[in-house]
């Protein structure tokens, strides 16, 4: 099997809600938005889509409306990681049964586990489904770390087809792109490393910030892979600012009001998040508009 999901950008997509429930009409516009901004793939469902939020019924919903407006224009896939075992294993089942192209599977969080942990947490994953799992590294939010010497042994697996890598220390990175070298791929899971990441092998980015800029981001991507790496560099370096404010606050909660200013949701979060600080918005709002985003205000 092809154990890679995509090449290029990949946005990892918020969910859109309302006090109610999914805002179904949202989540149609920033698929479109996403769409026409030429990205090779979605993530649905994933950490800043708030999954952990949601209840069964709606992950099967949500998941189910995005493949129909998705209709394989770009791949499909969606988050079903869990600190529970048994729990990622039951999601990640569904989401192939629902139609995704790949699942991203972060690491369990909180009860954590330890390395061997770690793999038998995704051989125990990909023993029950036959499409691409990438892992989901990010120790800030998990307290879980995939050390090199683990992703090597981990890529073993014959569905693994990826690691989106978020861990945020580029010598670490250097060492698991090496030891995962002709096994799987490399993704960048940090908007601020993205060309960094392209530069040692990854082969794409799975971006937070391409919620709002989708074309600014696949530019980047196009122009180091085509080998124009000045035009990448001054097209990473004028999105840094927008970078830095969708980080402000934990994220999604900066970016869901980006994309309320771009009048594409109404910047709701669910509890235990919180609105963004009116001082942040100011800020964002400010970025967005230097950086050339239509916004509603």
């Amino acid at each position: 099997m092809n154990k890679s999901v995509f090449e290029g950008v990949c946005t990892a997509m918020i969910t859109p809600f309302t006090e109610n429930g999914i805002d179904y009409a949202s989540l149609e516009r920033q698929i479109e938005y996403q769409l026409a901004g030429n990205v090779d793939a979605l993530c649905v469902l994933g950490t800043t889509g708030e999954a952990p939020t949601v209840t069964d019924e709606e992950y099967e919903n949500v998941a189910k409306f995005a493949y129909d407006k998705i209709a394989g224009k770009a791949k499909f896939i969606l988050g079903s990681g869990s600190n529970c075992t048994a729990k990622a294993i039951k999601k990640s089942v569904l989401a192939q049964k629902l139609g995704a192209d790949g699942l991203l599977v972060v690491t369990p969080y909180y009860n954590k586990c330890t390395q061997k942990g770690l793999v038998k947490y995704y051989r125990d994953v990909c023993e029950n489904v036959d499409i691409p799992v990438l892992c989901y590294n990010v120790p800030a939010r998990t307290g879980v770390n995939i050390l090199p010497e683990t992703m090597a042994e981990i890529a073993e697996i014959k569905n693994i087809g990826g690691i989106k890598e978020a861990c945020g220390n580029m010598e670490q990175i250097c060492e698991t792109a090496r030891l995962i070298n002709g096994k799987t791929s490399l993704y960048s899971g940090d908007d601020n490393l993205n060309l960094a990441m392209l530069a040692i092998g990854a082969k794409g980015l799975i971006s937070v910030v391409s919620n709002v800029a989708p074309k600014a981001v696949s530019e980047v991507y196009k122009a180091f892979v085509s080998g124009n790496t000045q035009k990448a560099t001054c097209l990473q370096e004028s999105m840094l600012p927008l970078i830095d404010v969708m980080f402000c606050e934990v994220n999604p909660i900066p970016v869901k009001k980006a994309m309320s200013l771009l009048g594409l949701g109404n910047g709701y979060v669910r509890g235990p998040l919180t609105e963004l600080e009116p001082e942040h918005t100011e800020q964002l709002l400010s970025i967005m508009k230097n950086f050339g985003l239509k916004t509603v205000r």
